[in-house]
């Protein structure tokens, strides 16, 4: 059975989080976790939502908290809701493409933080189903063309 993480009204319900495609310069940022689950695997950056807080606002902080640096978001690139997605339970999480301004500063939750080429990526252990959303977007960027991010 997979755990929710809160009930509401009787119901019980899977926790929200955001993550984010960033990219720059034709490369997609990813974040070596310091932490389980997935300690030593890349990751896309990401996290939960904080009550009070647009999904838009959230991935906004998590990448600011992570990472160092700002983004624009370009677009949402979709909802990712398998109940397996997240070991330690049900976590829904909606993801946005968006470019990064600035450089990379690491931040204490993360052992590194690295652009990569999407052909890189294809190498790297990865958490979650982040290579199921790196694929989608690998998808979504052949189907736009023109598109310099």
């Amino acid at each position: 059975m997979v755990k929710c993480f809160c009930t509401c009204n009787g119901y019980k319900v899977p926790a929200l989080a955001v993550d984010a495609v960033v990219v720059q310069k034709n490369k997609i940022l990813l974040i070596k976790r310091a932490k389980d689950p997935f300690r030593g695997f890349w990751a896309l950056v990401g996290g939960f939502v904080e009550c009070g807080e647009t999904t838009e606002e959230a991935i906004v902080r998590e990448v600011k908290e992570e990472v160092g640096l700002d983004i624009e978001i370009l677009e949402l690139l979709g909802v990712y809701s398998s109940p397996e997605r997240d070991p330690r339970g049900h976590v829904v999480s909606i993801c946005y493409i968006a470019r990064g301004v600035g450089d990379i500063v690491v931040g204490e939750e993360i052992e590194k933080a690295k652009f990569f080429y999407l052909n890189e990526i294809k190498e790297l252990p990865l958490a979650f189903d982040h290579a199921k959303i790196i694929s989608d977007y690998e998808a979504r960027k052949c189907s736009v063309k023109n598109v310099e991010v």
